[in-house]
């Protein structure tokens, strides 16, 4: 909680570090540097769009759902699962083993 709140603030700031944070150096950090240079809100409207993505599904798989389709407009895998991982997320906890 208290670490959202403070990637929140500092995105609000500086949206480009907020979305280095999640994302890391990828196609999203330049996108968003981009956005940034070409006016203030878009750069925010997309770091914000990225932080809210990467914490709804972190949120949904600390439950044990899932959520394998890809957030439009995101390219960092490590948003896309929520920070636990890249790639394919492994099945909850207590699932049958094919």
């Amino acid at each position: 909680m208290i670490s959202q709140l403070l990637l929140l603030i500092i995105t609000i700031f500086m949206p480009p570090v907020g979305v280095f944070f999640i994302a890391g150096c990828g196609a999203d950090l330049l996108i968003n540097i981009c956005l940034t240079v070409l006016g203030v809100i878009p750069g925010h409207v997309h770091a914000f769009y990225l932080e809210y993505v990467y914490f709804k599904r972190e949120e949904q798989s600390a439950v044990g759902n899932y959520d394998n389709t890809r957030a439009p407009g995101v390219y960092s895998d490590n948003v896309q699962t929520g920070g636990r991982g890249y790639g394919t997320l492994p099945p909850p906890a207590g699932a049958p083993v094919n």
